[in-house]
């Protein structure tokens, strides 16, 4: 039986399924992958998708609400694979209790403002001109290894290098 694989979008939700969905039939060979757009999981009104229109709707309880929702949707073991806002996600739901055993997060600058971290393997990694990513000194405050891609920016995971696919896999 395959590992369960749970793949968390970045704020635009599916808005961009065509680099999602390369991810997830990249993986689904070795996962039993299941896909969560964060704006569904957060309520998040995509009327007006504008990035700081869905940004401050997740900052103001959508980060919350989509955690609350994941912990009720997934109860054994998982390994995610999170994509910006989506690691901040998993990052929570992890320390509320949700049974992650391998956490991949890309991008996910909010995570600078963490000060706990969840009981799991953890591998975050960041665009090398990402000027929100954490400082080296968050990382080894946490025990957390840096993982900087370089010259890449925020947006590197909708790259589709399929090299940068095999870095994810546990």
């Amino acid at each position: 039986m395959k590992p369960r694989l749970i793949i968390l979008s970045d704020l635009f939700g599916n808005r961009h399924f065509d680099w999602e969905n390369f991810y997830i039939n990249s993986l689904k060979s070795h996962y039993d992958v299941q896909y969560y757009d964060c704006c569904e999981l957060g309520n998040i009104d995509k009327s007006i998708d504008t990035q700081k229109h869905l940004h401050q709707q997740f900052v103001d309880d959508g980060i919350e609400k989509a955690v609350g929702n994941l912990l009720a949707l997934e109860k054994g073991i998982i390994d995610i694979l999170a994509f910006s806002i989506g690691g901040t996600i998993a990052w929570k739901a992890g320390l509320k209790g949700l049974k992650i055993n391998n956490l991949i997060a890309i991008s996910a600058t909010r995570l600078r403002y963490e000060t706990d971290k969840p009981n799991c393997n953890i591998k975050l990694y960041f665009g090398e001109k990402d000027v929100f990513k954490p400082l080296r000194n968050w990382f080894e405050r946490l025990g957390i290894d840096i993982n900087i891609l370089e010259n890449e920016g925020h947006d590197c995971y909708i790259l589709k290098k399929a090299a940068f696919v095999t870095i994810t896999l546990p």
